[in-house]
């Protein structure tokens, strides 16, 4: 064996870099070579900035700056030649708010604008100027600009949830202010036929001034005594009804509306939004009675009101009405519980609070904030730990089966602004598990792409779990935000010079490993192999993880990393940093057979079921031929068939394709499905022969020849052409 070769797989199987030969990657700030085209984020568009929406429906809570933009552009400059100039205008006014957001700048998205105007020199140019002006005006969203840093999450959560409170307050006050309006017109009007309200100096105050010297008070209420009734309120419903009043006035669930107190009163309400479980907790029980008497004021306003209200039937009820009698109803009229926290300062009982507080069935909304999933535990063995408490956390709410759910980086909240819409209204508790990006330790790396990169390599994948969405998990469960669900993991193409200068594209997949090489904490789980020494044995990492661990010995897995100039470097893996790409990889497969993607109960049963098919196909076909009619017709004339393709070409037998996915999940762009969904090489440079020779493994029915390759300087070509021996 090579002695370079010799050092790679010491490497690999030690994590120990040899003196020479292999180089470490610290010095280099290597990052993964996807990454380069997102060098210069401020310059492209992508989701952030957002703006949490002021007004507005509920569904527009929150917007990013491109769509808004968009919007604005398409109002005040339809595509057409006559309005390029405004459009590049705008496109450039954007950037710069994006920069400026990066750097730290807040504020709202009209005084963003107006700033980042005045920094293009609006001022001494007119045509500028005058683009300004007319997108500002159709801008129709105003709002607070938030990049996609630490205290993101928390801010876009909270939003969303006063929303939510907003409208809970608005229908509280429509209820309260019509309860409150009859059970006082009820008491007036007890009143105005009693005898006190009838009295001589009652019926002044209600004449007023301005006629006071008109009438003769006295013999009007002498006259009205004669007539007054007898029949006033019980003291028992008088009491009841100021009960009530005194309690729907004096109640603090709910702020004043307009700048005006509900009542008589004006109270301080109460605040629902915490940074730990317990003091939330503690909140709701030590408010607990004021929310039963609340619930039972209106619940008996309502029959008060109506006249149904009946004490021999209802007084029994409402004495023993307590917290067993607050029904889902009940509870969803009230402002729901917010919680924020951050993983990293929660200790070992603020875990087990939050999933405590969960399983009682409160309406609390829990936001969990990771901040990093890359740490090193402190045991002996000191493995990675991409399981994370918060992802553990996440998976264990699930279980508990009524609470919504939704794991997400922050670099997809955007995207899931529906969902979470839809979680914060939930009637329950729910649990938000945000991983921000914002690791100290990542340099130079925005926390909007480590985030991503977290989703992209399924270290943190994204999901959402709905107990109000249907009775099974089918409906409940959905990883369709996810990149590339029915991957292992994403494949990209990634454009480059070669080293004649010539364009190159290769297909990359985004592994756990290229993960956790963004953190320069894991930089010696990797060593860079100079180009001298790369070998047909160095296989990507991908392929590696998805190959069993055992008889690997000969090859070395390696990421395709980029330094700051954008050039390509191959880095090998030691086998630490591959366990735990494995380990995070099978915990995707589980996540996946819960969304019903590969679900392994549904392949048994599709190849139970072929099985049959194909057992009852060729019965049919042995069975003997039923004997031809004596004046049959003549059998048309033949035709000519296509000619059989070289053994020396890849190609698919396409008439026998069952459509199971496998070989366009290796490579959609060299496979692809016909009108008919069976499979055909699309584009056979669009890949490599190990594809070709993985999908010829990997066909159920053998239909798939991957020939011979055609670059026969591939690495690993002689192990790929003994492998697709039995395929040509």
């Amino acid at each position: 064996m090579h002695a370079d070769h010799q050092a790679q797989i010491a490497f690999h199987l030690t994590g120990k870099r040899p003196d020479e030969g292999l180089d470490a990657v610290e010095p280099l700030r290597l990052r993964p070579a996807l990454f380069t085209r997102y060098a210069d984020l401020p310059r492209l568009r992508y989701d952030f900035p957002l703006v949490l929406v002021r007004g507005g429906d509920d569904t527009t809570f929150v917007q990013s700056l491109a769509a808004i933009v968009d919007k604005a552009l398409n109002d005040a400059a339809p595509q057409g030649t006559e309005n390029e100039r405004l459009r590049k205008h705008v496109l450039r006014l954007e950037r710069e708010i994006r920069s400026m957001a990066a750097a730290g700048a807040t504020g709202s998205l009209s005084e963003m604008w107006n700033e980042a105007a005045h920094r293009l020199g609006s001022a001494a140019d007119e045509l500028l100027e005058d683009s300004v002006s007319r997108a500002g005006a159709a801008l129709k969203i105003d709002g607070e600009v938030a990049d996609c840093a630490p205290d993101m999450p928390a801010r876009l959560l909270a939003h969303g949830w006063r929303r939510i409170r907003e409208r809970k307050t608005r229908n509280f006050h429509d209820i309260a202010r019509r309860l409150i309006l009859k059970l006082a017109n009820i008491l007036r009007a007890d009143y105005v036929h009693s005898q006190a309200g009838q009295s001589a100096g009652s019926l002044k105050a209600a004449i007023g001034k301005a006629h006071g010297d008109v009438f003769d008070f006295d013999i009007m209420s002498g006259l009205l005594a004669k007539t007054a009734r007898n029949d006033s309120l019980p003291a028992s419903r008088r009491r009841r009804i100021e009960w009530m009043l005194s309690v729907l006035e004096s109640q603090r669930f709910f702020p004043a509306v307009d700048g005006h107190a509900q009542g008589r009163d004006t109270v301080q309400p109460y605040a629902f939004e915490f940074d730990n479980c317990a003091a939330a907790l503690d909140a709701f029980r030590e408010r607990q009675p004021k929310m039963i008497e609340l619930a039972k004021a209106l619940a008996i306003g309502e029959l008060e009101t109506e006249g149904h209200y009946l004490e021999s039937k209802h007084n029994l009820f409402f004495e023993e009405f307590g917290e067993n009698a607050l029904g889902a109803d009940d509870l969803a009229l009230f402002p729901d519980y917010l919680v924020c926290v951050r993983a990293g300062r929660m200790h070992a009982e603020g875990h087990a609070e939050l999933m405590s507080l969960l399983a009682t069935g409160l309406p609390v909304k829990i936001m969990l904030q990771c901040d990093d999933i890359l740490q090193e535990s402190l045991g002996s063995s000191a493995r990675l730990d991409c399981g994370m408490p918060s992802t553990r956390l996440a998976s264990m709410a699930t279980g508990l089966n009524d609470v919504y759910v939704l794991q997400s980086g922050a670099s997809h909240l955007v995207q899931l602004a529906p969902w979470i819409l839809r979680g914060l209204a939930y009637a329950g508790p729910a649990l938000f598990s945000v991983y921000s990006g914002a690791v100290p330790a990542v340099n130079g790396i925005a926390p909007y792409l480590v985030s991503a990169a977290a989703v992209e390599s399924r270290a943190f994948p994204v999901f959402v779990y709905d107990p109000s969405a249907g009775p099974d998990w089918a409906s409940r469960f959905a990883l369709d935000a996810n990149p590339q669900p029915e991957r292992d993991c994403p494949t990209y193409a990634l454009d480059f010079e070669g080293e004649e200068h010539q364009r190159l594209s290769e297909q990359l997949a985004f592994t756990f490993a290229d993960f956790a090489a963004c953190d320069p904490r894991h930089a010696r789980h990797l060593a860079r192999v100079p180009r001298a020494k790369w070998n047909g044995n160095m296989l990507p990492a991908a392929e590696c993880i998805a190959r069993d661990a055992q008889g690997m010995s000969e090859d070395v897995p390696f990421l395709l990393m980029a330094d700051g100039d954008h050039r390509l470097h191959r880095v090998i893996v030691d086998d630490k940093l591959m366990l735990e790409a494995r380990r995070c990889a099978k915990m995707w497969r589980s996540i996946q057979e819960l969304g019903g993607v590969h679900n392994s109960h549904a392949e048994k049963l599709l190849a139970r079921e072929r099985k049959a098919w194909e057992e009852k196909r060729g019965a049919e076909a042995a069975a003997p031929a039923a004997p031809l009619p004596a004046a049959a017709a003549p059998a048309p004339a033949p035709v000519e068939s296509a000619p059989e393709p070289q053994s020396d070409e890849a190609h698919i037998e396409t008439p026998r394709c069952t459509s199971c996915d496998e070989c366009t999940q290796i490579n959609n762009a060299m496979f692809a499905y016909d009108a008919n969904k069976q499979a055909y090489i699309a584009n056979i440079e669009a890949g490599t022969y190990r594809q070709l020779v993985e999908a010829a493994e990997s066909c159920q029915v053998s239909i798939i020849h991957p020939g011979k390759p055609r670059n026969p300087n591939e690495p690993g070509i002689d192990e790929l052409l003994k492998r697709a021996e039995p395929f040509l």
